[in-house]
């Protein structure tokens, strides 16, 4: 634990003058691991898997579960909404109109309203779910007037072996479409979550509010 506190220490150094939320990506870890990061002082932990994400919270214990957020970072797909709507704080991977019409009807059914982030894919690829730049204009009226979830920004994953000037040019892109959407529907929106263990120091220089990291924090 005194090597992660080295990283964490180096870390937040380096993002003093952006002063972003910190996502501990614990996937890989359980529910004791997280346990010890909370202890360090991490309070957003960010999972892949619903089902087994839910269960970890089910054996933290409830101080821990209070004082944390947790976040969905994977893709979710429709037929685990039921089960993400509600154990999530915030749902960065809403990829589709029709993922942003079930969690809200989820969430009517349970009372709720669902913090959420629209995911865009601005690299096209294949690989990745997400909006495209000019599908995210069209749907957006549509999603805004889903009255159960509230879309409090924006996320995006960028291409894992892109070089410098790449990620800046599509992490600068995302920024620009987060103003847009701001201006053009006249929303206030508060998150940009972009940045992993590998770019999260340009993605803060472009305007990231949230970065994602797991690999850089516990190596």
């Amino acid at each position: 634990m005194d090597r992660i506190r080295k990283n964490v220490e180096r870390i937040k150094t380096q993002i003093a003058p952006y002063n972003p939320t910190i996502v501990a990506v614990t996937k890989y870890f359980d529910e004791s691991q997280i346990l010890k990061y909370y202890e360090i002082g991490f309070r957003d932990f960010g999972e892949n898997r619903v089902k087994d994400a839910v269960e970890k919270i089910k054996k933290l214990p409830a101080e821990v579960v209070e004082n944390s957020r947790f976040h969905l970072i994977g893709h979710l797909q429709t037929n685990k909404v039921k089960l993400a709507v509600g154990n999530f704080d915030l749902i960065h991977s809403v990829d589709s109109l029709k993922l942003a019409q079930a969690i809200s009807e989820e969430a009517k059914n349970k009372g709720i309203v669902q913090k959420i982030l629209l995911q865009i894919n601005n690299a096209n690829e294949e690989q990745k779910s997400g909006f495209s730049p000019e599908e995210i204009k069209k749907q957006f009226k549509d999603i805004l007037n889903l009255q159960n979830i509230k879309i409090c920004g924006v996320m995006n994953m960028a291409p894992i072996h892109s070089d410098d000037e790449i990620l800046h040019k599509l992490f600068g892109n995302i920024k620009q479409i987060y103003d847009e959407l701001q201006s053009e529907f006249g929303v206030e929106l508060n998150q940009i979550s972009m940045g992993m263990s590998n770019d999260f120091k340009i993605a803060l220089e472009e305007g990231a509010t949230i970065i994602r990291l797991g690999r850089i924090l516990f190596e």
